[in-house]
C-alpha cells in the first residue's frame, strides 16, 4: 500500500470529476486535489451570505455541482466547484422524524450522499440508519423565512473530544 501526504487537517468526504478530487476535512474548506500527485491544486473557503459554512463531511459531484452534507445537520449544500458559493440547498429533517417516529431512536446524523448518474437518481442514508433512501429534490413548497437556513443547517465548526 503506498502512503501520501495532503494539506487537509483530516479525510472527511472525497469526490470526484473525473478530472480532479475534490476533498473536505470537516471544516468549511473544499479542496481540489491533483489525482495523481494528490497536491492540492486549489481551496475555497465554502460560503453562505457572508456565513462560512463549516463541518463540510461526505460529498459527491452532481451534474457539475459538489453536494456537501453539512456534520451534525439534516442539510446539504449544493455547492460551486468554481469558486465555493453555496447554490442552494436540500433539506432533509423529515428523513430523521420518520425513523425516530419508527423507533429507531439510536439513529446518528446524515452522513452519506451517493450519485447514480447512469439512471439519474441520488441516495442518501446517515451513521446507523437502517434505510438507505432514494431522494428526488423538488422546490420547496412553502417559502422559508429569512435565517431558517442559517438557524437548520449552519453549525459552529465542530470538534471531537476524546
Amino acid at each position: 500500500m503506498q502512503q501520501f501526504t495532503h494539506e487537509m487537517n483530516d479525510g472527511w468526504g472525497l469526490a470526484t470529476d473525473g478530472k480532479v478530487l475534490y476533498g473536505s476535512d470537516g471544516s468549511s474548506t473544499l479542496y481540489q486535489i491533483d489525482p495523481h500527485t494528490f497536491k492540492v491544486i486549489s481551496k475555497h473557503v465554502v460560503y453562505y451570505k457572508g456565513h462560512q459554512v463549516h463541518n463540510l463531511n461526505e460529498l459527491e459531484f452532481i451534474n457539475g455541482e459538489i453536494w456537501a452534507n453539512v456534520y451534525t445537520s439534516d442539510c446539504i449544500a449544493k455547492i460551486s466547484p468554481e469558486d465555493g458559493g453555496v447554490l442552494g440547498w436540500i433539506l432533509l429533517p423529515n428523513l430523521r422524524e420518520e425513523l425516530v417516529a419508527a423507533g429507531n431512536n439510536g439513529i446518528d446524523v446524515l452522513n452519506g450522499i451517493a450519485w447514480d448518474s447512469e439512471q439519474n437518481r441520488i441516495f442518501v442514508t446517515g451513521k446507523l440508519w437502517p434505510k438507505l433512501y432514494e431522494i428526488k429534490v423538488v422546490p420547496i413548497k412553502k417559502p422559508l423565512e429569512e435565517g431558517d437556513i442559517e438557524k437548520f443547517c449552519l453549525r459552529k465548526p465542530f470538534k471531537f473530544t476524546s
